[in-house]
């Protein structure tokens, strides 16, 4: 979780993209959390492997790690050499059997983990699998081939960025090998690259099919994405903390609505988040993200997204603003 999050600006610019809330919780909680429920058993440790964050972010990364009774660790890729660099760069903590996960990337699936193949990768069919790597099968559900970006059609399976392995030495000696050799796809270290190398020494890798797999890329997946996890959870999300202030307004389900948040006067919902001590007044809010302590007035905002401690006075829009901004259209200044 390195990357600079470059698509997800502004919001990126003071928040990294794993942290940005959905639903209330950070993106790589709710990931750590997922996985943790496929795992099927404890979890050990956590490893993240980030940029430089700033100490108060690796503490509350620490924080997810131990709210599951695991170590939380943290490890840094200065640069972007690939995925398999990342992983190297946490080698210390690559030990027995391991899950490697993208944090940019949520999903809903209702299985457990085969222990019996040497590995499981994740996928998910996509109508364009010219932008993912993407996997073959053979006629007993294993996979034969890794093809990182197919240009020409191969397979519609695309691999959604996590990954089980039931020996974390063994991956680790092809990333070393790979690394070693200067081994590059694309000008970069490539997990594919390590994965092949694997199954054509006799590795078994098997299938974990997601039912739903939910990109937090951009603004606009992120949005949706935020929809999609409150509808999953939306008997979760009809209740309110006891401090929220809710005056003369209507809600309509799913939404999430933090703590000391104010509503008056609006219609809120659905598909809408509302960060801790965010105030709305006379507004009209539907599938949006709303961070913390951010203050929407006559906002008549649709498939929006708006970051903490910011403002907004104003018309009807579809809007991106990053934290600490103004938008005033009712000249409140």
């Amino acid at each position: 979780m390195a990357g600079r999050g470059s698509r997800l600006r502004p919001h990126t610019l003071t928040v990294p993209k794993p942290l940005i809330p959905i639903a209330g919780k950070p993106i790589v909680q709710r990931l750590v959390e997922d996985i943790a429920k496929v795992a099927g058993e404890k979890i050990d440790e956590v490893a993240f492997i980030i940029g430089d964050f700033g100490p108060e972010i690796e503490k509350s990364l620490t924080q997810i790690a131990e709210k599951l009774g695991a170590k939380g660790s943290i490890y840094y890729q200065d640069e972007p050499q690939g995925t398999a660099h990342a992983i190297k760069c946490a080698e210390q903590s690559m030990q027995g059997d391991v899950v490697v996960a993208f944090a940019d990337t949520l999903f809903r699936a209702d299985f457990k983990l085969d222990k019996n193949s040497d590995g499981v990768i994740w996928v998910k069919k996509v109508e364009d699998p010219s932008a993912f790597g993407v996997v073959k099968l053979d006629d007993y559900g294993f996979i034969t081939d890794f093809i990182e970006k197919p240009q020409t059609y191969v397979s519609d399976l695309a691999i959604i960025g996590i990954y089980y392995f039931n020996s974390a030495e063994k991956l680790m000696s092809e990333i070393n090998y790979i690394m070693e050799n200067d081994i590059k796809q694309g000008g970069e270290y490539q997990l594919t690259t390590a994965l092949e190398n694997l199954r054509s020494k006799g590795a078994k890798f098997s299938l974990g099919k997601v039912d739903d797999w939910m990109d937090c890329g951009n603004k606009n997946a992120t949005v949706e994405t935020n929809g999609k996890i409150l509808e999953y959870e939306i008997e979760e999300m009809g209740h309110y903390p006891a401090s929220a202030n809710i005056e003369n307004s209507l809600i309509i389900q799913p939404c999430f609505i933090g703590e000391n948040v104010k509503i008056s006067n609006s219609k809120i919902g659905p598909g809408v988040s509302l960060g801790n001590n965010t105030i709305v007044i006379n507004s009209n809010i539907d599938n949006s993200l709303i961070q913390e302590n951010t203050v929407i007035d006559h906002g008549n905002l649709s498939n929006s997204m708006i970051g903490n401690s910011a403002q907004y006075f104003g018309v009807a829009r579809e809007i991106s603003l990053g934290d600490y901004s103004v938008l005033d259209f009712l000249n409140k200044e």
